[in-house]
């Protein structure tokens, strides 16, 4: 089933915050729109949040960033969500029976290695990671990112030796750059996030391109608000946002 235009869904959310101002004149907020997505959309998300509660009086986001599997997991097992945004295709597809319409891809990804900004270990390929004496973190092999990783490595002919497996790029990024580790396998996006870190370009990366779907979940209480949220992503508005902060546009 297609999407419905984004102009029908803004203009239900217009209809619907009908008459629900204060005496300010103020729309108070009186729709909570809760989105899981995935953790290397954090940053990103949270501005084109605030850009739809702005063009949208009287709705606020809330989101929840974790690991895609985790969230898909917790989808499953009927988290209060509305919106489900996923760094990879498998893992909306295992919620695929709870959402309501078409998913679609709105970005995608490709990794980089990141290390702290001096390189003490002095990393310059994925092969480095194969050596036990670097300190490496990757994210776990049914995560996005982690399925992604070992695409990449497997390809390489290499066999890659980290400490651990993270269930999140969020964490792998944390360890670097806290110095916990000496280097880790991020999105490139990711390289913006934490001070102090540099990301080294990994040969072959475009051949494990990670694409993000969103779709509404047919549990959603709010499923039009919902709609209009994932239009705005999709359009021009969202998509400008997503492409500076690094995003490939499909």
């Amino acid at each position: 089933m297609k999407s419905r235009p984004a102009a029908a869904s803004a203009a239900f959310v217009a209809l619907a915050l009908a008459g629900c101002t204060s005496a300010s004149g103020t729309p108070a907020p009186t729709h909570t729109l809760t989105v899981y997505a995935a953790a290397s959309l954090s940053d990103v998300f949270v501005t084109i949040g605030g850009d739809f509660e702005a063009r949208h009086p009287g709705v606020r986001v809330r989101f929840m960033f974790a690991g895609s599997a985790e969230l898909a997991a917790q989808v499953s097992e009927g988290a209060p969500a509305d919106v489900f945004a996923s760094a990879d295709e498998a893992q909306l597809k295992r919620v695929g029976s709870l959402m309501v319409g078409d998913s679609e891809v709105f970005a995608t990804n490709v990794l980089t290695i990141v290390v702290p900004a001096a390189n003490p270990a002095h990393v310059t390929s994925l092969a480095d990671l194969a050596d036990p004496g670097i300190v490496s973190v990757i994210c776990a092999p049914q995560v996005p990112c982690g399925a992604a990783t070992q695409s990449l490595a497997t390809a390489a002919g290499i066999t890659l030796s980290p400490v651990s497996e993270e269930t999140s790029v969020t964490d792998v990024l944390g360890k670097v750059a806290s110095g916990q580790a000496d280097a880790g396998v991020v999105y490139v996006t990711d390289v913006g996030r934490a001070h102090d870190i540099a990301g080294i370009p990994i040969a072959g990366a475009a051949s494990a391109v990670n694409r993000y779907p969103i779709g509404v979940l047919a549990g959603s209480k709010q499923q039009e608000i919902a709609r209009s949220f994932v239009d705005f992503l999709l359009g021009p508005s969202g998509r400008n946002t997503l492409a500076r902060a690094g995003f490939g546009i499909p």
